[in-house]
């Protein structure tokens, strides 16, 4: 059987994959992680493949077409809510082009953040570490007491803001917080600075909580964000107030 991938140009057969040694580094991550992240779809008609089998050819597929990178743990995170998007549209005609246009806007989003992933690049201006140093600047310009105790509890940014901006928060929120989320990231113009003020902004509401805990507690708190209300609003508009505060 000969399956028409999310490139036309490109056939996918099971012996391609069995003929190529990186399909043996890549393939069997991969499926653990396409289906970890897909947990909310439902399930297709029989008959048809699985969600975590479409997301997995995204990521090999990407994988293949960027050596430079190749596949990281932590892409399946950022695909999963972009396929789930296109996949659950109401409009038949949008579905079936899902896969489709996962690639791409998948590919185009990487594009812009790929640098977060490249691990020789952490130490750079551009890397994933002065990043997170940023979110610690802008906490400091903004609410320097709840600076000052984080920084006398040793509490590096490293600990979880690695994975607040390297997963664009998409696994601090459930699904259709973190696509509300993405929807105001996505339309910023200056989305990856507005990100930065979105993780201030998750710092200063609990601000209480975290000038009374001690580490452990604050640590908690941090890798298993408290969502006031289970709404995320309210981390949007006080991450706004930060922006036009400048």
């Amino acid at each position: 059987m000969v399956v028409l991938l999310v490139l036309p140009h490109i056939l996918y057969t099971p012996s391609i994959l069995n003929s190529l040694s990186f399909s043996t580094q890549v393939s069997s991550p991969l499926k653990a992680a396409a289906s970890h992240s897909l947990s909310d779809i439902e399930p297709l008609p029989s008959g048809s493949e699985a969600h975590w089998e479409v997301v997995e050819r995204i990521l090999f597929i990407y994988a293949k077409l960027n050596p430079g990178i190749a596949y990281v743990q932590g892409m399946n995170e950022i695909v999963g809510p972009i396929y789930y998007t296109f996949a659950t549209n109401p409009n038949g005609a949008w579905r079936e082009h899902a896969e489709a246009d996962t690639f791409f806007c998948f590919t185009n989003l990487m594009a812009e953040i790929r640098d977060n992933f490249i691990k020789s690049l952490d130490d750079s201006q551009c890397g994933i570490t002065a990043k997170m140093e940023r979110v610690y600047s802008t906490l400091k310009e903004e609410d320097e007491e709840l600076y000052l105790r984080l920084q006398e509890q040793n509490i590096k940014p490293q600990f979880f803001a690695f994975r607040w901006l390297t997963l664009l928060l998409s696994q601090e929120f459930v699904l259709p917080d973190v696509i509300r989320i993405w929807d105001s990231l996505f339309a910023d113009e200056n989305r990856f600075d507005f990100l930065l003020k979105v993780s201030c902004a998750m710092l200063i509401l609990i601000r209480d909580q975290l000038l009374e805990g001690d580490f452990t507690v604050n640590m908690r708190l941090l890798q298993d964000y408290p969502l006031s209300d289970g709404d995320v609003l309210p981390i949007l508009k006080k991450a706004k107030e930060l922006q036009d505060s400048k």
